[in-house]
Formats: C-alpha cells, structure tokens, sequence
C-alpha cells in the first residue's frame, strides 16, 4: 500500500459513514497493475475488522459480459459467511433466486420481476438486510468486463445506497469502458465518489522495491531503481515483476554488503512487461505452458477438470505442474472455489494469451471447447457461452452461432434483455451459413429480446425489413408481429400496436390457423378498450371470448388466462356474477399448468370483486402474501393499491396513506410508470375523501408529473375524488358538477371501472335535488353492477329519501336501517349519507334526523371535516336539538355519551359519582354551586335514560374502567 495513504483515508471514512447509516459508492480506477483490487483488499480488511457484513464478487470471473455473474458471486460469498432471513426481503426474496439458485428458480414473465431495476432494488435490500446495526462493503472488482445488466444494478445502486448502511466499492480499469462511463456521470452527479490511482513516484518506488526486498528503501543501489523506473514508469505490478525477474536472472544479487546490481547491467530494462513474462514462460516445460494456455484461454480463473481433460495429463502430473515452482508464480488457488486456480493478475493472463500463435491459438480452443463438452455435457451456466467463445476461436462459426443463440435465450429467459441482445446479434451474424429454421429460431427471440430490453424501434424496423429478415414463412413473421404489437401496446404506442395487428392478420390470409389468430385477439382486445366509442366494451368482449374458446382447445394457457381475466373486467357490469366465474377459471387454469404469476394476477381480480360486491378484503390480503412468496413484486404492489382503495373508502385513511406511501416509495424508485400513475391517483383520491383539496391538486400534479393523462381517467378524478371533496367542502353544486363530468364520461366512453358515482352517489344527490323519478332509479337501480356495495349505499340511501318524500314514513325508516347496515364498513361514506338523508328527513317529516345528525356531527369533527360538522350543528339547531359543545376535553367524551349530547362539565360531574358523593362535595370539587350540580345529574338522567343516581354511578365506574 506503498503511497496509498490518502486513498486509504478516503475508503475509512466511507467505511465509517455506511455504518453511521449513509451509505455511498466509491470507484477506483486505474490502469492494468496500478494496485485497483490491492486497495479494495485493504478496504475489505477494514470493513472485516469492524465486522461489516462482505459481499465480494469480480467482473471478470471466467469471460467477459456473462448476464450478472459479478452480483451472483457477491451475493454467494455473502451467504458463505452469513445466514440470511430470506422471509425478511418480502418479494424480494425469490426475485433473488435469478442470482442464488438455492431460493428458488424464477419463472415470472419479465413485466413482474424480469426487470433489472427490480433485481437491483432486491439486491440493495440484501445489503440493507445484511448490514442491519453493523453496516456491509460490497466489492466488485473488474467493473469494465461486466455485462449491461449488472452495471444497471451497479448504478441504481449508487442512486439509492445514501438511506442505508451500505457502501459499494467497484474497481475500473481506466480504459474507455460503458462502466467508467456511468462511474464518472454518478461523479459529475455528486453520487459516488471516483478515486483515480497514479503511478508511484521514484521515492515511492524506492519505498516499494525495499519492502519487496525486506531492506530499507535507502539501502537499495540508485542503479536498481532506475532500471526499475525505466522498465515499469512507476506501475506497482510491474515493479514487483521485474524486481522478481531481476532477482531471478541474477542481475541483483544480495552480497555481503548488501542488494547490488551486476557489474555489467543492461542499459535499461525492457519497457514492456511481457517481454519479461515471455522468458518466464519460456522457461517452462511443454506440459505446463500448454496447461496454462489452456486456462488462459478459459479466463482469469480455471477449473482443473476442464484443463486436465484438454492436456490430458494424470493427476500426478497435473498437481507437480501447477505446485512447481516457475508456474505457482503465475497461478495460485483460487480463494473461492475449490479445485480452481486463478492467474495472480489479469495482466499475466493476457501477457500469456498474446504469446501463443494463431495456429496455435486455434487447435487448443478446439481442445478446450472439446473438453468442456465432456466435463459439462449440458454446459450449464456460463459454460455455453464459454464454448461459443472457444469455438470460434476454433474457427468453427456455425457450432458458435448455435452456442451464442443458446446462450442468448438463456440471458432472456433469466431477465438479462441487454446482454441477450448482444449474444444474439453474434449468433445472428455467425448463422448466415446456418438453416432458415436456425436462423429463424435465432432471429425470433432476438425479437423477444430487443422488446424486453425498449429497443422497440429496433424491433420494428427490423421486423418491416424483408433484406434483413430474410424469408421466413408467413406463419413465422405473423408471431414476430403478434409479439411486437404486444410489446408496443405495452410500451404505449398505441399507433404502432395497431399497426403490427393489422400487418400479422394480413399475413395469415382470410383463414388463419384458431391458435395463431387468438394471441392477435388478445391484443386488439386490449386495443379495444384504449380506442374511445359506445361500442369499445363489445368488440373487446368478442375478441377476448374468442381467444379464450382458442386457448382452451389448441391449449394455449396463457392467452387462456389472459382471455378469462380480461372477460372478468369486461362483463362485471352486467353480471358480477359471470365476472367472478370468469376468473375462477382463469385462476384453475394457471394452477393446472404451473403458471404462478396468472394464478397471482387471478387471485387479485377475484379479491377486487369480493371488495366490491362484499367489502371483503380476505381474498386481496391472500393475494398479496402469494405475490411474495412468489417473488412477483409488481403484482404484489398492484394487490396492494387495490388494498389501499378499499381502505380509503372504509375511511381507514391513515392505514391507506402508510400502503400508499409504501407503495410510491416502491414504484418511484423502480420507476414503474404504470403502477406509480395509479397510486398517486389513489393519494388524491384519500385526499378528497379527507377534504383536502390543496393535497389533492397536489396528488394530481404529480400524476400528472409522471406521464399520467387524467382524461383517462375521469371517473376516478372527478366521480372518486372530485365529487367527495366537494361535499366536504359543503359545495354541492360543484359535487354534481364533477359527477356530472364522470356520468357523461362513462356514458360516451365505456370503461371497466365501476366507481364513478353514477350508481350511488349521484343517485343520493340527484334525489335529494328532486331530479329523479321512481322510473329512473328503479331502472338505474336493475343494472347488476349496482350491487357493488359501495354504490349499493347511496342507492340505498337515495331510495329511502324518495320513499320519505313520497309520504311512506315506515318504508323510508327502514330503508336506511338497511342502507346503514350496508354502509357499515364505509365510515366516511356512511356518515356523509346520514348529513345528507337528515337534511331530506328533517324537511319531509321522517326518521330519526337528529340522531343521524348527531352520529355525523360528532365523526366529523374528530375527522377535523369542519365544513361538514358545522352544517350538521346548524341543521340541528334549526331542528331544536340540543348540540354538543365543542370545548377542550370534549375528546374524552365516549361515543355512546357523546351521541345522546353529554357535555364536557356532565362528564366531569358522572365521574365524580363513582364515589358516591353528595352534590355539595362534588360541587367544591368543581367549584360549582350545589344547584348546578343538581341540574347536570338530572341532566345525564334525561339524556342517559337511566333511573337514577345510582344507575348513573355504575356508568362512571365503567368508564373509569375504560
């Protein structure tokens, strides 16, 4: 660590500031040799004396660019050391099974847990988990080798590591590479920290040499040190080597007066480093240097099977080799794996690949290919894109392309879209000699990957190039459509969605194949719903019932379950019933063909219709414990949204507002658009059924901040938000006004969300206003949907305020026991109505007004809605009701006491009955005339209902109880 003293004082106080809690990223960067991992070494051996948890892994491993190799080794040392609560990441957890496989294999689609950001948001809880009360230091070294996947991880953790106690230290060698690129903007970003390594100065080198030597620096020959200086200009790894090479030769040799230079010494030593290394290897027998060729060719480690089975040297021979003396200088055993060696620097690895021939070169990468075929036959893991490597360095193209395609749907499949890309574009280029089928298979799920990685672009103008594609069936270039009219939906280039459906039907003719037309359905069905017009919900319907018929025949199960979840929302208007059976099967069918993510997203619909119909939030809760245990961390955010809404309209707004925000905290920093858009419209929504309106514009600002279109939302942002927070604000008319824009808009544009108001609330508004007949609601009131049980209270309330007004007293009375039974588990909603139905009640001669008054009047203003605790005062006023007082204390008042009017000072009267005292004590208690007391007692007499004192005691005994 020879003139390293100021970097070592940075890495310790980043050491200490992660285990303070703020966390951080620092790089060190450098050229090949400069003392990179040697100063990450050191950083390790700090964070281990301070027992900080350690996670080690390298960009280098065996090949360049394998998908997220670097953070699957770094995670896999953290689990040698460490035992890891895998429940306690939540959803997390399994998402780490693309990494660990011991946790599981992740099958989800990559829209619920392929992302990267999603990997990356699980490892940084990893780290967070890891380094509870001690901190953790995670070490990857060789950062410019890694693969695009794990420098996405890399740099969302250095966005989000300053809240936690992690600190993250990455080595870069200072070539150009894309993973200097993103250390340097994080650096101009003021997010990580860049440590820039120079070479060491002659005094420095002088330092170095003598500690090598186990001499003081001033003891060395000022000869030694120029010709160390002017074959290495100060790189540590060079100057290590040559003073090695020097020793060795015995150009310094150690006398009786010390180290001294040969007395007839070159000019100066050779500038480049592998001319040292090249006699080195030379000095080596056959055996060993094609032992260590072979290794070489693999990577910056190797297994012995491998080499062994390519040399085919015994065991005996193979361990004198590596244990001997010149070879032990250039390997030694890896630190991690057994049965491993690793070169002692990267720089001795390429020194020794440049001095092998071509030819040379050719046939012992057809031996090595040949050898890892027979020790892993499968070439499980990185192995097939070792082999694709080495076959064509072999020179055999075609085998490479087949072994790069391979390796392509293996990154795909394990979330890695990126490096996908770029192993299938090798493969693409290496098969122009191969099969149309190969190349087909090729070029398809290079499809699939440039959609998964947003290359959408590129994927269309790939798949409308003929030159390029080449000629495939027409078949074939159907699916590639169907698959980018899919993508681009998603993507929400609706134009360019259409487009793809259009060209892939024209392609199948006027009588396509049921199971190639039903994947086309379920797009266009989708399609459907986002194109404005009276008509959409029927031409989704009949698309999607087609797809399902198609997808239970051929089978296809998976537009199967598609079709079955998108008729649930499509025909819940007119049959919830229908609705639920619907996605019954959806459900049956994912269960029988194994497919987690479609029973999860299943299991939620039919949560959401139990809320619904019943207020039921059983099955949304399952839903979301089953998303976790299946790693599917959009799905289990959606689940909890749909919680959140619920909770919002059962006005358990403050258990709303901890989901909602645990849920944007989720979605922003993934940058989940989609998810992200609902919940800020959920947090305007809990605003307006709060009365907060500042708070909702501002909800609706940042929705609309992060792409949100309210006009595609008008049901929500005007018949759920807008509407409420008028009449909190005790301004009906512009509460008619909003639903009146949300009626109209379901009216002109059909929409799968049923809570617009029209079948609950704008019926209570318009009754009361006397602007509906018998006719009307009777007729609104048949629909199906309007049993969902939140609009089914304000009908309910809404029909009693008509049967008040038509004279039917008893009818109407019971009405509302049935509609506040209904509202029973919507506390705000509930309390509205009763403000609402007494006005009508007072005014027309029925019911029980001055109770529902009082319940209102009393949630409101614990609910701090002023606007309408003031209305329900004045209206019991005008009734001749007596109205509670609302002096400090008043909060102390149990409900029961608080509904039948007792008063603070009566409150503080019937405790002191507990003991039985006479007017006149409890009157020097309170400093109260005796008189006084008399009247408040029989005040609480009156109000209570109870017999007498005695009663009225037992009744403060309780409460002193409580």
């Amino acid at each position: 660590m020879v003139g390293r003293d100021a970097e070592l004082g940075v890495l310790h106080g980043l050491l200490d500031s992660a285990r303070a809690g703020r966390g951080g990223a620092v790089f060190v960067v450098g050229e090949a040799g400069i003392g990179k991992s040697r100063l990450a070494a050191a950083a390790v051996e700090l964070a281990y004396s301070a027992e900080m948890s350690l996670l080690r892994g390298r960009g280098s491993t065996l090949c360049t660019g394998v998908p997220l190799r670097p953070l699957t080794e770094a995670v896999l040392s953290l689990l040698r050391s460490a035992t890891v609560d895998v429940a306690a990441l939540g959803p997390y957890g399994p998402v780490l099974g693309r990494l660990v496989p011991d946790w599981g294999t992740v099958t989800l689609p990559d829209q619920e847990n392929g992302s990267v950001v999603i990997l990356a948001e699980a490892v940084l809880r990893l780290t967070a988990h890891a380094g509870q009360d001690r901190g953790s230091l995670m070490v990857l070294d060789d950062l410019q080798d890694a693969d695009a996947e794990t420098l996405m991880v890399v740099e969302y953790l250095i966005d989000n590591l300053d809240q936690q106690s992690t600190l993250l230290l990455g080595t870069i060698r200072a070539d150009d590479s894309p993973a200097l690129e993103v250390a340097r903007a994080a650096a101009r970003r003021g997010r990580c920290t860049l440590l820039t390594l120079d070479r060491l100065d002659p005094d420095d080198l002088r330092e170095l040499a003598g500690a090598c030597l186990n001499v003081p620096a001033e003891e060395l020959p000022s000869a030694a040190t120029e010709l160390l200086w002017g074959g290495s200009g100060g790189n540590p790894f060079l100057i290590e080597e040559i003073l090695a090479s020097m020793v060795e030769d015995g150009l310094l040799r150690r006398g009786a007066q010390g180290w001294q230079l040969a007395s007839q010494p070159p000019a100066a030593l050779p500038a480049a480093f592998t001319r040292s290394m090249a006699h080195r290897i030379e000095k080596l027998a056959p055996p060993a240097r094609q032992l260590l060729s072979c290794g070489a060719l693999i990577g910056q480690r190797f297994p012995v099977t491998v080499v062994q089975a390519a040399t085919g040297l015994t065991d005996r021979d193979l361990l004198n080799h590596l244990n001997g003396e010149l070879v032990a200088q250039l390997v030694t055993p890896d630190d991690q794996l057994t049965d491993w060696y690793a070169f002692r620097h990267r720089v001795t690895q390429e020194s020794l690949l440049a001095l092998i021939g071509s030819v040379e070169r050719q046939e012992l990468a057809r031996s090595v290919a040949d050898a890892v075929a027979k020790v892993h036959p499968e070439l499980p893991g990185e192995w097939c894109q070792i082999s694709a490597a080495l076959r064509l360095d072999a020179g055999d193209t075609l085998s490479a392309g087949q072994l790069f395609a391979e390796a392509g749907r293996r990154a795909l499949a394990q979330g890695a879209a990126t490096s996908a890309v770029a192993l299938l574009d090798q493969a693409w280029e290496l098969q122009a000699g191969s099969s149309a089928e190969a190349r087909a298979d090729t070029l398809d799920t290079l499809f699939q990957a440039l959609a998964e990685a947003g290359l959408v672009g590129r994927a269309l103008d790939l798949v409308n190039s003929p030159e390029q594609v080449g000629v495939l069936p027409a078949r074939r270039r159907a699916r590639l459509h169907t698959r980018l009219a899919w993508t681009a939906m998603v993507a929400g280039q609706l134009t360019d969605a259409l487009g793809q459906v259009r060209i892939a039907r024209e392609l199948l003719g006027p009588t396509p194949a049921p199971e190639d037309e039903a994947p086309i359905d379920i797009v266009a069905a989708h399609l459907a719903l986002d194109t404005p017009g009276k008509d959409q919900l029927e031409v989704a319907e009949t698309l999607t019932r087609r797809a399902a018929t198609v997808g239970a025949a051929v089978p296809l199960p998976v537009v199967a379950c598609q079709a079955w979840q998108l008729l649930g929302a499509l025909v819940r208007h007119r049959d919830p019933a229908e609705a639920t059976r619907c996605l019954e099967r959806a459900r049956s069918i994912a269960a029988e063909h194994d497919l987690p993510i479609w029973e999860v997203h299943s299991l939620i619909r039919l949560g959401n219709d139990d809320a619904l119909l019943h207020g039921a939030l059983d099955r949304l809760e399952q839903a979301r414990e089953r998303a976790r245990q299946a790693g599917a961390v959009t799905a289990r955010q959606q689940a909890e949204a749909s919680i959140a809404l619920h909770l919002i309209m059962r006005g358990a707004y403050d258990q709303a507002q901890d989901l909602i925000d645990q849920v944007l905290t989720a979605t922003t920093r993934l940058k989940l658009m989609e998810t992200t858009q609902y919940t800020l419209l959920l947090r305007a929504v809990l605003a307006a059924h709060r009365g907060q309106r500042t708070q909702m514009r501002d909800a609706f600002t940042e929705f609309q901040r992060w792409g949100g279109d309210e006009s595609l939302h008008v049901q929500r942002v005007h018949g759920l938000a807008g509407a409420f927070c008028a009449l909190l604000e005790e301004d009906r008319p512009q509460a008619l006004a909003e639903l009146s824009l949300a009626v109209r808009a379901e009216e002109t544009s059909p929409t799968v969300f049923h809570l617009s108001g029209r079948l609950g609330l704008d019926l209570l508004l318009r009754a009361m206003a006397d602007e509906v007949s018998w006719a009307e609601y009777e007729e609104i009131t048949a629909t199906p949907a309007s049993q969902l049980r939140w609009d089914r209270q304000f009908a309910l309330f809404a029909r009693a305020v008509l049967l008040g007004r038509a004279g039917r007293h008893e009818a109407a009375t019971a009405t509302m026991v049935e509609a506040i039974q209904v509202a029973s588990l919507y506390a705000m909603g509930r309390h509205l109505a009763l403000r609402l139905v007494a006005e009508s009640a007072l005014a027309d001669g029925w019911g029980s007004p001055v109770e529902w008054l009082r319940a209102a009047e009393d949630y409101f203003h614990q609910a701090n809605v002023a606007p309408v605790a003031h209305a329900c005062r004045t209206l019991l006023r005008q009734a001749g009701a007596r109205v509670a007082q609302r002096r400090q204390g008043a909060g102390e008042i149990p409900s029961t006491l608080r509904a039948v009017g007792v008063t603070v000072r009566e409150l503080e009267v019937l405790r002191l009955l507990t003991g039985r005292l006479s007017n006149r004590e409890i009157a020097e208690r309170l400093h109260l005339s005796p008189r006084t007391v008399e009247r408040h007692v029989s005040s609480l007499i009156v109000k209570t209902g109870l017999p007498n004192r005695i009663a009225l005691s037992d009744v403060a005994a309780e409460i002193e109880k409580d």
